[in-house]
């Protein structure tokens, strides 16, 4: 799926007229019978199937606030069938309405900018629950996980649960990353997939607890680590691309500590660097060609790049000072492309300049806990997001790789330490 871009200048970009906010509205049984009928093959290959815990203590028609977890683009393909017939708005990240926003709000979509600080989304989900009546489906990690691991959740979604005071359900998937990871080029593997829908809170327990006990559940029940659920229950992912893009996420070699030189392929991860190679088996366990390895499991890896990020952002070494495209995203007609520039990021923030200086943007560490990174971002590239509530900043890293998980850490690490 593609993205709609023009090409304008930032000056023209700011002087666009600025669009109405999008108000929810509640979606009708023919797009979401239509909904579960263009999800039903991709579901199909999957052999898709799910269970139900506890959800007899809903209400046939009681809105809920839906959480789920964000493995792949097979998401919403799930709800759309194991919520149907039910009436259910979806928060999603406010691009997926460029270029189709009328379609994306028939469809019951709220948008928001992602890790941007968004008071219309909580007055548009309270809407959605009060006043239309309808459910709403919230990913609270609002994003893919890179390594296969829970992503960071926002402290604020206690809160939030608190003033919307409706049943909480959880929506769980297994096999949903393994069937399609976000690094491996959108190819699609041969994966089970499956998933739990369970009552979680009642409106009652709710008022009863803190933000504080309630956002300690939802981290207990957000922890998952899907490489290690492959092993346990013997999953074969054996596609001869299994490897492809892995470099996305393993992009320190932890021999020879060279960055953005790993390169993952067919099976293989292999540093350009010093020669290292690793194979990605049937089974997700990572093995090195000469017996020698230092990790045999990708989430360890990726955590071991994290501890080496945090040392360089304590020491004082971390930097990151790269040269990027920009595109601009401003109401939703287009993300406009503005030409090139500098992106830069250190212990006091994000710092992005166009060639001709006309965009000179700061945003301080303190001010997200973490940010919007994505890998092949509507077919376009690999990309760190940066912005407010008005402009979203794309930024495509040229001739460096690596950058785009190493980035998304040490935002995470510096909001850790800061805040």
């Amino acid at each position: 799926m593609k993205i709609k871009v023009k090409r304008l200048s930032y000056d023209k970009v700011v002087n666009l007229k600025k669009e109405k906010p999008i108000t929810p509205k509640r979606t009708s049984r023919l797009f979401r019978w239509l909904m579960k009928l263009l999800s039903a093959g991709e579901l199909k290959s999957a052999n898709f199937t799910y269970s139900k815990v506890g959800m007899d203590q809903l209400g046939k028609k009681e809105p809920c606030l839906y959480l789920m977890n964000h493995s792949s683009f097979i998401d919403l393909k799930i709800v759309a069938t194991i919520l149907y017939p039910r009436r259910f708005n979806i928060v999603m990240t406010s691009d997926g309405f460029v270029g189709k926003r009328g379609l994306m709000r028939n469809l019951g979509c709220i948008p928001t900018n992602k890790f941007v600080t968004d008071t219309a989304l909580v007055r548009n989900m309270y809407h959605c629950l009060k006043e239309l009546k309808t459910s709403v489906l919230l990913y609270p990690e609002a994003s893919y996980s890179f390594d296969g691991t829970a992503t960071p959740l926002p402290y604020g979604i206690g809160k939030c649960i608190k003033i919307m005071n409706v049943p909480v359900v959880m929506i769980k998937t297994e096999g949903a990353f393994l069937h399609d990871p976000l690094y491996n080029c959108l190819q699609q593997r041969k994966a089970d997939v499956s998933a739990k829908m369970e009552y979680l809170l009642s409106p009652e327990k709710i008022k009863e607890m803190s933000v504080d006990d309630i956002n300690a559940i939802l981290q207990e029940r957000f922890t998952f680590d899907n490489f290690r659920y492959q092993q346990e229950h013997n999953i074969v992912v054996d596609e001869p691309f299994r490897a492809d893009g892995l470099e996305r996420v393993l992009y320190k070699c932890p021999h020879c500590l060279a960055e953005g030189q790993t390169v993952g392929r067919g099976i293989s991860l292999k540093c350009n660097n010093c020669g290292k190679s690793y194979t990605l088996d049937i089974h997700g366990y990572l093995t090195s060609d000469d017996g020698d390895g230092k990790f045999d499991h990708i989430p360890d890896w990726y955590q071991w790049e994290r501890s080496c990020v945090r040392e360089e952002i304590e020491s004082g070494k971390y930097k990151l000072d790269i040269d990027v495209d920009i595109y601009v995203m401003k109401g939703t007609k287009a993300v406009y492309d503005i030409g090139s520039g500098h992106l830069t990021h250190d212990k006091s923030g994000f710092r992005l300049v166009t060639d001709d200086g006309k965009l000179d943007y700061g945003q301080p560490p303190q001010l997200s806990y973490s940010i919007y990174a994505d890998y092949y971002w509507y077919e376009t590239g690999d990309v760190i997001c940066i912005g407010n509530i008005e402009y979203l900043y794309y930024c495509f890293p040229k001739n460096v790789k690596g950058v785009v998980a190493k980035t998304r850490l040490a935002a995470e690490e510096l909001y850790k330490i800061v805040k």
